[in-house]
Order: structure tokens, then C-alpha cells, then sequence
């Protein structure tokens, strides 16, 4: 159960490292990073971070009327049923509203475990509930919170395609998310419109990954399609851990599918799987590592990105724990990268480069200068 909440939490996280990827390239001669459009896509997700992680940090600003007992709810066998919590904030946003179902999540994830490591499918669970109030995706968006990692942008548009069926939806999958400001822009608000496809995608298909896939490239540019497959691929990690059954994770094959799929979709499903092969290997860091290692040219880089992301990510952004978990990497291209991404994250955790620099001040003389312009090119994204 330990493994289980961890790999939610670090999914999660993963979405933010895909999202750095797009805008700030790579500068540092030893990180290799391949594919221009799935880049772009992937250093998009983890930009999110600065919004998602910032404000899981907030304290609610208030607190709605139904909290009487913040362990009144799903007790006994209950206390860790999805569906239960799921039925309680899905008719918590129609009686009192979605600012009220948020400050409810922020309190109550302070003391219940279950909450908290659930946090981002039940804010999917509130933007599904979302959507019976408003007439379309721009107006819903206006009223949303980026709590958790976005969730709430996500399960509008997983419940929005769910209530146009596969065949309106694929008609007008291009249009979905114009409406959305910032589309120009490549804005925070239009990123998660169309990552959310993804996730909303993966129902439409009847959870089958390839044919979610196949419906993304189905959108017009490059930079939509990979922020799309981010979807597909996060939904995948943390189907199960919503009740639903995925075919496409093996606990035998950690690396699957990202070893199945085609090169345009490698990039950011690399990204996303290092979670579950984290999952899988009891967190065993050094195993992960060594998994990495053994991945197709060039994906090992991405993967030891991954890691450094779950390492900030597990650790809440701590100096101390997140060199001593890079440091497990045998090699110099793997504790360099697993940095690289573990100061992706804590820039984003942060919303400033002071923490980050304190980690790379803290590195030996081989990695400092690195990690130094990692920081320096990735804040100025902000």
C-alpha cells in the first residue's frame, strides 16, 4: 500500500516534468534529449509544477459548512475507498459549490493519508462534477483550482468526452480547447485543456492505450499531439489506483509500454514510467537506474530525468535527500541527468531558483556548473 500512494504521487509530478521539457530546450552538453516536438510537449508539463505544486503548498482560505468532523467521512472499511470519497466531493460541488469542494481536499488532506496521496483523481472527480454546471470547457476552467496537480482541468475533459461519445468527440477534437485563453501562447490553462484530452481519450478508446495514442495524432500540431499522449500515458499509471484495470503495465516488463510504442510517443512515456518502474522495484532507486540503463538509444537520458524528478518529488523538494538519491546513479550521465530533473522540480516546487542552487552548490565540482545553468535556463522560463 506504502508503494501504491507513491507512485500517485510522483505520477503526478512526472506531468510537471514532461512539461519543462517544451519551451527551454536543453542546454548542457552531456543531457541528450531527442524528438523537437515531443520536447516541446514534455518541458511543458513540468511548468505546470510551478501553479500545481505551488498550490498544493496554499493553506484553504475557507472552510465550507459540511466540514464538522474532518474524519466524518468514509470511515472504517471505507477510509480508503475511492468510490466512496469520489460520491462525497462529486455532491459537495452540486450543494455547495467548487471553491467549497476545495477547501474541503486542502483540509482534509492535511490529515488523512489516503486523501492526500489520492488528491489528483479526486480532483478529477470535481471536475467531472464541474461540468453540470457550466455550458462549456472555457467557463469551467474560469471557476477551476490548480490543487493537486490540475486534476480538476483534467476530469472536465475526461467527463466532458465521456458525455459526447466517441463519435462527436473525434469529429470535433480540434476544437475542443480552442475556446481556451492562452492558446497562442502555449498557456498553462490550454496545456491542461489538451492534456486532459489524453486522459479523456483512454475512456473514449475503452482504455486502449494504442487507440487513445492513435486518436491524439488525430489533433493539428505537433506540440498538441505530445501534450495529448502525456495524458494518455499519465491515465495509464494511475488507472488502477482508481479502481479501474490497465493491460498496458507489466510488472514483469517495467519498461512496457514505452518499449512498444512508436518513437514519437518514446519521449514523454519515458517520462511518465519511471513511477511505475519505481512501483515495481519496492522504490529501489538503484535498481531504477540500472533499468534506465538498459532502455533504447536515447531514452536512458530521459529516464534518469525522470528519476531526478521522483527523487525531489518523494523527498518534497529536500536538498539533503535528493543528493543523496541522485548520487545512487553509477554513472556520471546518470547523476547528471537525475539532477537535471531534480532541479526542474524543485524550481517549480519553490516558484524560485534559491532552493535548486543550494542543491548544486551542495554537488561535487563535476556537476555544479551544470546544475548552476540547468537552473539559470529553467527559471527564466517562469
Amino acid at each position: 500500500m506504502k508503494n501504491k500512494h507513491k507512485i500517485l504521487v510522483i505520477a503526478f509530478s512526472s506531468l510537471l516534468l514532461v512539461f519543462v521539457f517544451v519551451f527551454i530546450g536543453n542546454k548542457s552538453k552531456n543531457i541528450v534529449l531527442q524528438n523537437k516536438e515531443a520536447n516541446s510537449a514534455t518541458n511543458f508539463i513540468n511548468q505546470s509544477a510551478k501553479e500545481s505544486l505551488n498550490t498544493a503548498k496554499e493553506a484553504p482560505t475557507t472552510k465550507p459548512l459540511s466540514i464538522q468532523n474532518i474524519e466524518s467521512i468514509c470511515e472504517g472499511a471505507e477510509r480508503s475507498s475511492f468510490g466512496c470519497y469520489e460520491k462525497y466531493y462529486e455532491a459537495l460541488v452540486k450543494n455547495e459549490g467548487i471553491k467549497s469542494a476545495f477547501a474541503d481536499i486542502k483540509e482534509r488532506e492535511i490529515k488523512n493519508s489516503y486523501v492526500k496521496t489520492q488528491c489528483h483523481p479526486l480532483a478529477h472527480s470535481i471536475g467531472h462534477a464541474a461540468t453540470s454546471l457550466f455550458k462549456d470547457v472555457r467557463d469551467a476552467y474560469a471557476e477551476g483550482d490548480s490543487y493537486c496537480w490540475s486534476g480538476y482541468y483534467h476530469g472536465i475533459l475526461e467527463q466532458i468526452l465521456e458525455t459526447k461519445g466517441k463519435e462527436v468527440t473525434l469529429a470535433e477534437l480540434n476544437t475542443i480547447c480552442e475556446m481556451i485563453p492562452g492558446k497562442d501562447a502555449y498557456s498553462f490553462d490550454y496545456y491542461n485543456c489538451v492534456h486532459g484530452l489524453g486522459h479523456g481519450l483512454m475512456a473514449t478508446a475503452g482504455q486502449n492505450l494504442f487507440k487513445a495514442l492513435d486518436m491524439c495524432d488525430d489533433l493539428t500540431g505537433g506540440w498538441e499531439k505530445s501534450s495529448c499522449y502525456g495524458g494518455v500515458f499519465m491515465e495509464n499509471v494511475i488507472i488502477e489506483n482508481k479502481g479501474g484495470i490497465t493491460e498496458y503495465l507489466k510488472p514483469e516488463d517495467p519498461v512496457y509500454p514505452c518499449n512498444a510504442v512508436g518513437n514519437n510517443y518514446k519521449q514523454v512515456c519515458y517520462l511518465m514510467q519511471t513511477s511505475y518502474m519505481l512501483k515495481v522495484s519496492q522504490n529501489n532507486f538503484s535498481k531504477v537506474f540500472d533499468l534506465c540503463s538498459t532502455v533504447e538509444s536515447p531514452y536512458s537520458s530521459t529516464c534518469y530525468q525522470g528519476l531526478g524528478r521522483d527523487a525531489s518529488g518523494q523527498s518534497l523538494s529536500d536538498k539533503v535527500q535528493t543528493k543523496i538519491t541522485c548520487e545512487l546513479g553509477k554513472t556520471y550521465d546518470q547523476r547528471a541527468n537525475c539532477i537535471v530533473g531534480a532541479v526542474r522540480d524543485f524550481v517549480s516546487f519553490y516558484h524560485s531558483d534559491a532552493q535548486a542552487k543550494e542543491l548544486c552548490y551542495s554537488l561535487d565540482k563535476s556537476l555544479d556548473k551544470m546544475c548552476l545553468d540547468t537552473v539559470t535556463s529553467y527559471y527564466k522560463s517562469f
